[in-house]
């Protein structure tokens, strides 16, 4: 009979690799309007960690990289199933897609434009890192649930390991928030704290 491992089943860390990027995913204004159905009440808390992650970066020439959801109308004619059944998404056809001006893109940063929740759904996201030597993913964005968690798990299943950013994430309401976060470090990300994430940046 076969020794019984004591590896928990779940959560072991993948850990950092040599070469980080930091991602920040999707943080559009659409979910900083009160007004706008996509609007998360814990959005500004993390843009403003997802800009001290982008700073950390910058001062160690650490390469920054953004995602953004754009269609060329309301139609989102581009990911037709998605739309039809996120309605909403058609605030991304409007200057809503744009980002605040603190989480805008620098000059000669790469912005990854996307349709789908994965920053890697067709995109050369992929071929960007491995010509480019990055083995570590630093995420934040918008929201937990959805793109954040979509890319981490895509950023595994393509050889990149995800650390996602507890406090530059944030989603509709704390329950889908936690549950997620506990759910990708459990089995496809380490969750880090931002203080972990700026140590490391430096």
């Amino acid at each position: 009979m076969a020794a019984e491992s004591s590896d928990p089943p779940f959560g072991r860390r993948l850990g950092w690799g040599v070469s980080p990027a930091v991602v920040l995913v999707d943080p559009a204004r659409a979910y900083l309007v009160p007004k706008s159905p996509l609007f998360l009440k814990s959005g500004r808390a993390a843009v403003r960690a997802m800009a001290r992650l982008a700073k950390a970066a910058r001062r160690s020439g650490i390469p920054v990289l953004h995602t953004a959801v754009r269609y060329a109308d309301a139609s989102c004619a581009e990911a037709p199933l998605f739309a039809a059944k996120v309605p909403a998404l058609s605030l991304f056809a409007t200057e809503l897609a744009r980002p605040p001006a603190e989480l805008a893109a620098q000059p000669g940063e790469y912005t990854v434009v996307k349709h789908y929740a994965s920053a890697f759904a067709g995109t050369d996201l992929a071929a960007w890192l491995a010509s480019h030597r990055i083995d570590t993913l630093v995420i934040g964005g918008f929201s937990t649930s959805g793109c954040v968690r979509a890319t981490a798990v895509d950023a595994l299943q393509n050889g990149f390991r995800p650390m996602v950013v507890r406090e530059a994430c944030a989603d509709r309401e704390p329950g889908p928030h936690e549950a997620n976060l506990f759910d990708l470090d459990a089995k496809y990300a380490d969750v880090v704290s931002l203080d972990e994430a700026l140590r490391r940046l430096r």
